[in-house]
């Protein structure tokens, strides 16, 4: 937990708390990363506070990693719900602790975080006043959002928007890749033209390499580098025809001009890779794959059980794909939240593949949709930039003046009750 106390005007004046909800990372890095908070802090008076999720960074239960994570029934303690009544139990800690019983809280989030944020404010009404939740795909799940139209649908929507050719050429490099694979010493020869640290031992490594680096790049195509761009500029603007060079000019503009490219950068083994992909493995199902004729990318949907066969022999479970809808909901969202939710903004840049499962539209007066057709991933709480475009600087204008417009109504509403409360002690004496 990191606590900053530099803008807060105190408890008396019933000054807000910002609290940003740790992902899948340290919270040293969520906070490094999130100008939300702090560049807001001044203008709202508010206490800020960071809150590590629990099995990430040094918030580590049963003494070391190695035992948190020896097996299913240790890791079991790894679950968004179990992490927001974490987040509930130092959030009431806070409160008390600082005698900030009137002091509404607002909890933010990005991606994860964001899902995390959104469910808190649904589950813990009494805890948090709102929450503006960015970037987070919490319809993902379960069939609620057509799976035909997923993540890498809008990859390809990016890449081919920025260049039709740069898509063509993508597109058909798959192909070239197995092609060249398969002749006598082909993988050697991929490797060599790739620069490979280790020599392939099969084409999909290759192919899961371009892949990660291609969505990478549209997730977090921000501005001012625009990376799409960047990768299509390399691609457009190699010398010659062949196919594969135009690829490996992407590699090197993308990932830097090094002696050898390591093919899992990507995915490389980590304390938090493993710990996400025991989520996503359990509770988190996004059923993400290449559903889509149209894509960039060779068809390859998601497969459920194939899925369930890589999660038994990673950690010995079975996923639970019905089970963020049983918990949290989902199905029939807009009516549903209608009837009961309020103070959450769902923002979202229509750039980021995970928009596909994001909240798009405005579900009432208060359960909004703040959305950017040039938006990346969580762009909106990354820290501000002086090359910010206006579209940029109005979205999170535009989510400011939704927070006063919560905190005003909580403190009108506060001095009601007060009023009352005082008028009825008077009655009584």
């Amino acid at each position: 937990i990191l606590i900053n106390f530099k803008y807060w005007d105190g408890a008396n004046t019933s000054a807000p708390n910002f609290v940003l909800f740790g992902g899948e990372e340290s919270i040293d890095y969520d906070r490094d990363i999130n100008g939300f908070l702090p560049e807001n802090a001044p203008h709202f008076k508010a206490l800020l506070v960071y809150i590590e999720h629990r099995y990430y960074g040094k918030s580590v239960p049963f003494g070391t990693k190695e035992e948190a994570m020896k097996n299913a029934s240790t890791l079991g303690y790894c679950n968004s719900a179990q992490a927001i009544a974490d987040y509930a139990a130092v959030l009431l800690h806070i409160k008390q602790k600082y005698s900030a019983e009137k002091c509404p809280v607002i909890v933010i989030g990005g991606s994860y975080g964001g899902m995390l944020a959104s469910w808190f404010r649904l589950k813990y009404p009494h805890i948090a006043l709102g929450a503006l939740a960015s970037s987070s795909p919490i319809l993902y799940f379960d069939g609620v959002v057509d799976p035909q139209v997923g993540y890498y649908t809008i990859v390809t929507k990016d890449f081919k928007e920025t260049s039709e050719s740069c898509y063509e050429t993508i597109r058909k490099s798959w192909g070239e890749i197995d092609e060249v694979g398969s002749r006598p010493n082909g993988l050697s020869i991929l490797s060599k033209k790739f620069r490979t640290c280790n020599p392939l031992n099969s084409t999909s490594e290759l192919k899961d390499y371009l892949d990660s680096l291609y969505t990478d790049a549209a997730q977090y195509d921000e501005p001012p580098k625009y990376p799409v761009s960047r990768v299509c500029g390399a691609i457009d603007g190699a010398e010659g025809t062949d196919t594969l060079d135009k690829i490996f000019a992407a590699v090197v503009t993308y990932m830097g001009n090094t002696s050898c490219y390591d093919m899992e950068e990507f995915g490389s083994p980590t304390s938090t890779y493993d710990m996400f992909t025991w989520q996503v493995c359990t509770e988190l199902v996004f059923p993400i794959g290449h559903g889509h004729n149209d894509t960039m990318f060779p068809l390859a949907p998601f497969d459920l059980s194939s899925f369930s066969k890589t999660c038994e022999g990673l950690f010995g479970v079975q996923p639970k794909p019905h089970w963020v809808t049983t918990y949290y909901g989902g199905q029939d969202i807009k009516l549903i939240l209608h009837n009961f939710a309020s103070n959450i903004i769902f923002s979202n840049g229509l750039r980021d593949p995970y928009s596909s499962g994001g909240v798009l539209k405005n579900i009432s007066d208060s359960v909004v949709a703040l959305n950017t057709v040039n938006g990346s991933h969580c762009l909106d709480i990354l820290p501000a930039k002086e090359s910010d475009p206006l579209w940029l600087i109005m979205q999170r204008k535009a989510e400011v003046e939704i927070i006063e417009g919560w905190l005003a109504k909580y403190h009108a509403d506060l001095l009601e009750f007060e009023d009352e409360t005082r008028a009825r002690s008077q009655e009584l004496e």
